[in-house]
């Protein structure tokens, strides 16, 4: 059986059943005797019911690893929309709030400096495995992340812009990725079903055709499940020029990316 200190060093954010699963038989009562006795000593620190951290000698709990915490915080958790591009060091903004795609009903919350936020994956991929496809695992602080590739962060935030934080963070961030695997961006989007999400990926390719590789055909398998009919980029239907072969309407700012004019 594996001692606690042992636990603790190679789990730097676990569950209350990941550390019952390394006392064995020990019943209940004795794992959670066991966990109040180490967050009163301060070796670890709950982080909200069944969910703790446990800090490295002379480092804050709060200061845990936001990505990990993120991880465990469902059982099929995985980072997503802005917190997966911050993850993979692109996001043009660094937040204090980290998504996570789950099929599980949980509540938000707070740790810390960061404020935790669960994502339902869309409908129509919520049922498959891994909600749709493009989660990875990766080492990260001693642990393992389970994070949306960047293929399916970009999908992700053009399909729910407010999860990316708007189209200047968007751009810009999607601008800092310098490969996309350009047939698992489009299958995944595709499998989304949805006009106007395949119109914007298609849209924002069209606009980094050479540094992307984007050949026409990649385009045109977006373009083919473009609207029939103009859409607006955005919800918030500003008024702007429409985009062939997309049939969007994109605000003069978007289009020549006048973020600076932009409140």
């Amino acid at each position: 059986m594996t001692s606690s200190e042992e636990f603790f060093r190679t789990h730097p954010a676990f569950t209350h059943e990941e550390y019952a699963h390394s006392r064995q038989s020990a019943s209940r009562r004795t794992v959670d005797s066991l966990l109040r006795k180490h967050v009163a000593s301060g070796r670890v620190a709950r982080v909200r019911r069944g969910l703790y951290v446990a800090p490295t000698m002379g480092a804050s709990a709060e200061a845990a690893d936001p990505f990990l915490v993120a991880t465990k915080a469902a059982p099929d958790a995985a980072v997503s929309h802005h917190a997966a591009l911050q993850f993979h060091g692109r996001a043009y903004s660094m937040w204090s709030q980290v998504t996570f795609l789950t099929t599980h009903a949980t509540r938000g919350f707070r740790f810390g400096p960061i404020e935790y936020v669960p994502v339902r994956p869309p409908e129509q991929v919520a049922q498959l495995p891994d909600m749709g496809g493009g989660v990875e695992c990766v080492p990260s602080g001693g642990g393992t992340v389970r994070v949306s590739t960047c293929e399916r962060a970009m999908v992700d935030v053009l399909h729910s812009p407010a999860l990316g934080g708007g189209w200047e963070e968007i751009f810009r961030s999607l601008s800092m990725v310098e490969f996309f695997d350009l047939d698992a961006v489009i299958t995944y989007t595709l499998a989304l079903d949805s006009a106007v999400t395949a119109a914007r990926v298609g849209y924002f390719l069209s606009l980094h055709r050479e540094r992307l590789f984007v050949e026409e055909a990649h385009l045109a398998r977006l373009a083919k499940h473009a609207p029939k009919q103009a859409r607006y980029l955005d919800t918030s239907r500003d008024s702007g020029r429409l985009v062939h072969p997309w049939n969007l309407i994109v605000p003069d700012w978007v289009l020549e990316e006048r973020w600076e004019e932009v409140a």
